[in-house]
């Protein structure tokens, strides 16, 4: 009988292990992938913004390209170098003044491939940001020019960045002109991740004879050079195998296996070579696929498991049905303020809104308040300026976020204590207060048409609203009609919201506007003037680069109207109030801050674009995808590489704050 006995429970064990391991093979195959879903359509930028941008295809970048030199440690904009990558940085100045940054680059850095990542594959990403072949293929050369020598390689006055130096293979010399310091965010200069050459110029390789670095044919039997124009078009653009689309070796935490045009539709698996983050943390999620939602139906998606995390949600009833689906435990959701806006963008080089006055004017018969309640309903407010909601500078100037100024000590002396009370008050000064605001006011629209000459009607007689549809102007001799198109996101429910918020005023001062709905894709080249523009205005939305220089965005100079300047804006205050920005010494906050808002009230003044709105966004996801703490990233793709997919919750125990100690930190 004790034999049959243990005959039993040998069987049985065997049976509980068999079950065990198929349960642990069912949840391995059950969280093996991530399904992200974004309303946002991917248009396969994936490898750089020189061809354009959207929030997707930056978010994609960050899973692909990692390893720069510096880091965004949050969207408050503290950033220093990153220590897995440079291990050890000198700085010194010339008698002219230009300032080198020399850097030792860590050894055990590789591509998704296996190859090593040198100081050469540094030097070429920032060559290849401002190669003259690059903009004769249609892309915008984006190496800052604060870096000795940069101009003039963009130019094609020289072959060489003689501000950058390869000192060996793990050694790297960048120098920064003089005439750009200071520089508020500093070491943003070094803002590079390293690219393959082997993949993006095979034949090339980049040299360093003392004087700079260049790009130059591996064989040096053959005469004529083989970076190219006509090489890049091929080996970035190739829609099917160019390393824009199908970017094949990486630095990131991910590698892109696929990309399908047709559906907008990218898969990436974990990059075994990738060593880790500054905070050590590797990929955990084996696969993610990263595809298009819509609105109207992506939290029954999440619902049912067809979609695992949705990200950068803004509507207001795909926000409420989320929140409803998130009282079943089997649902998390994650809100962070937006650190960007939506906005009407007026493309100047156009007749009629080329006009101040034309554009103050459309300005004033937007129901702001009206569009933003029917969108984003409590999850939004309007905006006024050139910010965002979770922009840390419209925290620190509008006092959401306390002032980050030193208590003085208890003994303070009376002249100390005087100081500390005399920066408080200059904090408390910062206000928004001069900002212009366009409130819904049809009196005013029209007031500003008249006074700009907008008076005649399609005959060329006195303008009546009471019998004329449009107004006109006599400009260079011909009859201008104030008959205005604009394009929106197609898809976007904003659409249908302009009507009686936007179009319907418009028609009640003279303004006929047609509004069209425009792939996503085709819009943004149109926004970025990669194409010829006969629309003049386009309504979408945009978040800001942690580093806020929009010197180049509002440059008038020719050379940048096109490829920078996006709205064709040539107003040379608000360019010099730009400028005086980023000429604030690293680490004077409140100087910086005091020129942010006179940016903005030249901003509000000249009006490049409407202001709309900014937000909240909200992220709902699986409860299973645990650690994802994109509140504390810059976006999702950030966040997701120290999160990880477990049906067992884990518990931190709460730290007590200390008292008098704060959690905010100053830009470093």
């Amino acid at each position: 009988m004790k034999k049959l006995m243990a005959i039993f429970l040998a069987a049985l064990v065997v049976l509980m292990s068999t079950a065990a391991l198929a349960e642990d093979a069912q949840t391995e195959e059950l969280y093996g992938e991530l399904v992200v879903g974004s309303t946002t359509a991917l248009s396969g930028s994936f490898f750089t913004e020189m061809w354009g941008d959207n929030t997707s295809d930056i978010d994609v970048r960050m899973l692909l390209h990692g390893y720069n030199l510096m880091e965004w440690k949050s969207a408050r904009g503290s950033y220093g170098l990153d220590g897995s990558v440079v291990t050890g940085m000198a700085v010194t100045d010339d008698y002219l003044g230009n300032r080198t940054y020399t850097l030792a680059l860590a050894q055990d850095l590789t591509y998704s491939d296996g190859t090593p990542i040198t100081a050469y594959d540094y030097a070429f990403s920032i060559l290849l940001a401002a190669a003259p072949e690059v903009a004769e293929i249609g892309g915008e050369t984006i190496a800052s020019d604060a870096i000795v020598g940069v101009a003039d390689y963009k130019s094609g006055a020289s072959d060489v960045i003689s501000g950058v130096r390869v000192l060996g293979d793990y050694s790297l010399a960048v120098t920064v002109s003089a005439e750009y310091q200071p520089f508020f965010y500093e070491l943003a200069i070094l803002d590079y991740c390293p690219y393959p050459i082997e993949v993006i110029a095979p034949g090339c390789e980049v040299a360093d004879d003392g004087t700079g670095v260049y790009i130059r044919n591996i064989d040096s039997t053959v005469e004529e050079p083989i970076f190219t124009a006509g090489l890049l078009e091929e080996t970035i653009l190739d829609p099917e195998t160019g390393y824009l689309s199908h970017p094949s070796v990486v630095s990131g935490p991910y590698a892109l296996v696929s990309f399908d045009w047709e559906t907008r539709t990218a898969v990436f698996e974990i990059n075994e070579y990738y060593k880790g983050n500054s905070a050590g943390e590797t990929p955990s999620i084996p696969r993610i696929v990263y595809r298009t939602v819509s609105s109207d139906t992506m939290i029954a998606e999440l619902e049912s498991g067809a979609v695992d995390l949705l990200n950068k949600c803004v509507q207001a009833d795909v926000i409420d049905a989320g929140l409803a689906l998130t009282e079943n435990a089997d649902f998390s959701a994650t809100d962070y303020a937006r650190s960007g806006y939506s906005f009407i963008s007026f493309n100047c080089e156009q007749t009629a809104v080329s006009s101040q006055a034309v554009r103050q004017a459309i300005a004033h018969c937007l129901d702001k308040d009206a569009l933003v309640s029917g969108y984003v309903g409590d999850y939004g407010a309007a905006v006024d300026g050139y910010y965002g909601l979770g922009q840390w500078i419209y925290q620190l100037a509008s006092g959401a976020i306390e002032a980050p100024v030193e208590q003085p000590a208890e003994d303070a002396t009376e002249e100390e204590l005087a100081a500390y009370e005399a920066e408080l008050a200059e904090w408390d000064a910062l206000s928004l207060d001069g900002v212009q605001v366009y409130d819904l006011d049809l009196e005013a629209a029209a007031a500003l048409l008249d006074g700009d000459g907008w008076t005649l009607n399609r005959e060329g007689g006195a303008y009546d609203p009471e019998t004329d549809d449009v107004r006109c102007k006599e400009i260079g001799g011909e009859l201008v009609p104030l008959e205005l198109s604009m394009i929106y996101p197609a898809g976007n429910a904003i659409g249908d919201a302009l009507q009686a918020a936007f179009i319907d005023n418009l028609a009640q001062v003279g303004i006929a506007l047609t509004a069209t709905p425009v792939e996503m894709t085709e819009l943004l080249d149109i926004y970025y003037r990669n194409v010829e523009r006969d629309c003049d205005m386009i309504y979408l939305a945009t978040n800001f680069a942690v580093v806020f220089d929009p010197s180049r965005t509002f440059n008038p100079d020719d050379a940048y109207q096109g490829a920078y300047n996006r709205t064709a804006i040539a107003d040379e205050e608000l360019y010099e109030r730009a400028v005086d920005m980023y000429l604030t010494e690293p680490g004077d906050t409140l100087s910086y801050l005091q020129k942010w808002v006179a940016f903005q009230e030249r901003f509000a003044e000249v009006l490049p674009t409407i202001p709309v709105y900014s937000n909240t966004y909200y992220d709902f996801y699986t409860s299973a995808l645990q650690n994802y703490d994109v509140s504390e990233h810059l976006t999702w793709s950030q966040a997701i590489v120290g999160a990880y997919l477990s049906d067992v919750v884990e518990t931190v125990e709460p730290v007590e704050e200390t008292a008098g100690e704060s959690t905010f930190t100053a830009v470093e």
